[in-house]
């Protein structure tokens, strides 16, 4: 073999090996049920062509062949199965059947927690994303966390994800929406919160944002009164053990999920 012609191949099969390595799983496909809406279509004979719901038995009706069982296949199982009632009855020689998912019904999500509708929602689209059954149940109610959990099962497997709301919706990272699948359970919790007393405008309970500062804390809460210093300020922060903390912070220190943050009364 000449010397150029080795190097060419050497080189296509290391491309080829490296895109092998990182080339995305194939998405699973779905499994048919009772109330999912499918488009069946064969090739050369459109009179066979339909568009029909699978019923509570999870049957539908075919052209010539009558009745026929999808549940529980992939749409790959039934349009094996399609074909072969049909060459079994010798309606059609050699059938190529195309089986596309319009609507699925069969599957269904419950999304729990801090949402306009709390609920059990189907899948009613091929691929649908976290967020879109968040919108189906009216959005995050206010109060609700920007953070979601995802719980379900993936390949027989348990999963439990955290999914980052604002980063999908508003930094465009659309790889973190996950595709739900039936009986997966997406719970948003309440927003993490923290508590400020003393000398501040409006003590109480404040919402803790991203990355929020101990000055925003207190602007939160309407800044200091003319009594109120910033001096002396002091956090009580509950840590892994449930034991209480006493930080003296800095005015831009992050402040944590249900710090306590007290604001002293100038002495002078």
């Amino acid at each position: 073999m000449r010397p150029v012609l080795k190097y060419v191949l050497l080189f296509w099969f290391c491309i080829s090996t490296a895109f092998a390595q990182t080339a995305p799983a194939a998405r699973p496909e779905h499994t048919l049920g009772p109330g999912d809406v499918i488009r069946v279509s064969v090739y050369q004979n459109p009179d066979l062509s339909i568009e029909t719901r699978l019923t509570e038995n999870g049957q539908v009706s075919f052209p010539l062949v009558g009745a026929i069982g999808l549940d529980g296949l992939s749409t790959t199982g039934a349009e094996q199965k399609i074909a072969k009632a049909l060459r079994d009855g010798n309606f059609v020689l050699k059938p190529q059947v195309t089986v596309m998912v319009v609507q699925v019904r069969s599957a269904q999500v419950s999304v729990l927690g801090q949402v306009s509708k709390p609920g059990r929602y189907p899948i009613e689209a091929v691929n649908t994303k976290v967020s879109e059954m968040i919108a189906a149940a009216g959005g995050v109610a206010p109060g609700g966390s920007d953070v979601v959990t995802l719980v379900g099962s993936r390949n027989g497997k348990p999963i439990k994800l955290d999914i980052d709301l604002p980063a999908i919706l508003q930094a465009g990272k659309n790889e973190l929406d996950m595709t739900v699948a039936n009986n997966d359970i997406i719970y948003i919790d309440r927003a993490p919160v923290l508590y400020i007393y003393g000398e501040v405008q409006h003590p109480g309970v404040a919402r803790l944002e991203r990355g929020m500062t101990v000055l925003q804390a207190l602007a939160q809460a309407g800044g200091l009164t003319q009594r109120g210093t910033d001096r002396g300020l002091r956090i009580h922060r509950r840590d892994a053990s449930g034991a209480t903390r006493i930080i003296q912070p800095k005015m831009n220190d992050v402040v944590e999920r249900d710090d306590v943050i007290y604001v002293r009364e100038s002495l002078f």
